[in-house]
């Protein structure tokens, strides 16, 4: 055969190979981004080589199978899933990756779990801000701090690096972000036991063997036949408990009865007062409104005192029902707690269950002693002052009251208060004294001056004779009695009939001058006097006296005028 014909021959061969192989290429049906089948056919120290059926063989780095140790089962001929990338490269190589490939699967499966909430095995491989990195089916999922456990734990060492079962709770498509939680499956396991255990009791149950697992403020948790159950502070006893923590110990076993099942939380509440007869039940028949027994203070509060009276039942004793004297004093100041006191009851709800008690009415009732008090001369000591009124406490009762700038004197200047200060002594009298208020009056020692008309029987009509005390532009006031604490002001227009007479400058301090009373009204302290009334009064007068028949005769007001005046001097 000539070399020419050798080299055809060959060709000939080559293209027959060659569509060979693409046939064979294009029956296997390789699609990138997907993931295949490929076999293990060799095991170096760095990489994995597979054979994925293309032109040429695969190979994968060790570290893509050391997670679930599957590099340990992994020999020669084994089937694995491979994702594939790119069927050929720039440099002609196949790309694919195990570690993708596993990942994509587990999110395939983490879609289908999500929907039905079946559980998965992951491990804890790290720690990261607010929880963990949880690795499930080679797809690293976030676990918050929250869900590790059932309750906080301080050190997760133990779950580190080890199979624990998780629920995944949520999934973000678009991030590719996973949650999962293991306290669900903890709490989905123990809802499991609770539920089954939960048939053996029911409401209303005696139980004898609760034991006493933890101990707050607002309860005790038990554990009742494997059951956790609530014994809350309410239900501990008929009467009042500070704390529970003093009535109980871990591990002490207590006599309790079953009061409610939550069938759908799986709570369980337990009761020990339900055990024992509700004292509220016949309290009307042991206990009556109005009378006074004895008790123990138990507790001191801001807004009052709480007072044993027996065994489950107890009473306030608001701050107002503690002092005669304050009505807001301070409840540590009067008693004190484990002090046996006597008290008077007020007021008992049996439906609230709620008992009003009242010290102070144990104790002599200064107020009534105050009454019999009224219009008598007592002493005070200034406690404080406002702006219009001072306020003292009698130092024989120790109560207070108020003493108005209008009772300090007759003058009513509330200017007159500048002349006192704190901790001052003063008489006054006691003007009132209603719903536990005293009113006195400093002035009402001191005669009222409005007492001259009842001494002088002078009434309304009646004309005075006034000495003129300072002049104003406004009119003049004038003294009425001699001691001169009586001033009234008489205004211009009252001055004088002729208004060229009512000037008030033509008047001058001593001048006697005679007005008539208008106004007179004792009670609100009002009085009103007028010249010029007088003056009418005495024209009236005169011309009754001397001018009858005047009119007729054709005489004159001035010629009458004069001949009273002449009659006057011829008598004289």
């Amino acid at each position: 055969m000539s070399t020419e014909q050798e080299i055809k021959r060959n060709n000939t061969l080559h293209k027959e190979f060659q569509n060979l192989l693409d046939q064979d290429f294009k029956d296997r049906k390789l699609k990138e981004n997907e993931i295949i089948k490929a076999t293990v056919s060799e095991i170096t120290k760095n990489y994995i080589v597979v054979d994925c059926k293309a032109k040429m063989e695969g190979m994968i780095p060790v570290e893509e199978f050391k997670n679930d140790d599957e590099l340990s089962k992994l020999k020669v001929g084994s089937k694995i899933d491979v994702y594939l990338e790119r069927i050929e490269s720039f440099k002609g190589e196949i790309i694919i990756s195990r570690d993708k490939a596993r990942k994509m699967k587990a999110w395939k499966k983490m879609e289908k779990v999500f929907e039905t909430q079946e559980e998965m095995t992951g491990y804890i491989t790290g720690k990261v801000k607010g929880g963990f990195i949880a690795t499930v089916e080679g797809l690293p999922c976030f676990m918050p701090s929250s869900q590790i456990d059932v309750r906080p734990l301080k050190k997760i060492d133990h779950l580190m690096n080890t199979p624990v079962k998780v629920i995944a709770t949520r999934i973000d498509k678009n991030r590719g972000n996973v949650c999962v939680s293991r306290r669900a499956v903890l709490e989905k396991s123990k809802n499991a036991e609770i539920s089954e255990a939960l048939k053996n009791i029911k409401e209303g149950d005696i139980v004898d063997n609760a034991i006493v697992k933890a101990t707050t403020d607002w309860g005790i948790f038990l554990d009742i036949n494997g059951i956790d159950a609530l014994l809350h502070v309410s239900d501990l006893s008929h009467g009042r408990v500070k704390k529970p923590s003093d009535l109980v110990t871990i591990g002490q076993k207590l006599k309790v009865k079953i009061s409610k099942i939550d069938a759908k939380t799986n709570r369980v509440s337990a009761s020990i007062k339900a055990l024992t007869e509700d004292p509220y039940e016949n309290i009307e028949k042991k206990y009556k409104v109005g009378e006074v027994y004895e008790g123990t203070v138990t507790k001191i509060m801001d807004y009052g005192c709480f007072v044993k009276i027996e065994d489950g039942i107890e009473g306030l004793i608001h701050s107002s029902e503690l002092d005669w004297k304050n009505r807001n004093i301070k409840p540590s100041k009067i008693l004190a707690v484990s002090q046996n006191i006597k008290f008077k009851i007020v007021n008992i709800d049996k439906e609230t269950k709620r008992i009003s008690l009242s010290y102070k009415a144990t104790l002599d009732n200064p107020w009534e002693k105050i009454k019999d008090m009224i219009g008598k001369e007592v002493k005070i000591k200034i406690s404080s002052l406002s702006e219009k009124a001072i306020f003292g406490e009698i130092e024989e009762s120790g109560l207070s009251g108020m003493l108005h700038y209008k009772e300090l004197s007759y003058d009513e200047n509330v200017e007159d208060l500048k002349r006192y200060k704190k901790n001052d002594k003063l008489n006054v009298k006691i003007l009132e004294v209603k719903d536990e208020k005293i009113r006195f009056s400093k002035r009402a020692l001191d005669k009222d001056p409005l007492d001259w008309f009842k001494d002088n029987n002078k009434n309304v009509g009646d004309v005075i004779t006034t000495r003129i005390s300072e002049v104003l532009k406004t009119g003049v006031k004038v003294s009425i009695d001699k001691d001169k604490k009586l001033i009234v002001t008489i205004r211009k227009l009252d001055l004088a009939k002729d208004s060229a007479d009512a000037r008030p400058e033509v008047f001058s301090p001593g001048n006697a001058l005679d007005a008539k009373i208008t106004e007179l009204d004792l009670n609100q302290r009002k009085i009103k006097l007028s010249v010029k009334a007088a003056q009418i009064d005495e024209e009236k007068s005169l011309i009754a006296k001397f001018g009858e028949g005047a009119t007729k005769s054709g005489a004159t007001l001035k010629g009458i005028f004069e001949k009273a005046i002449g009659k006057k001097e011829k008598k004289k």
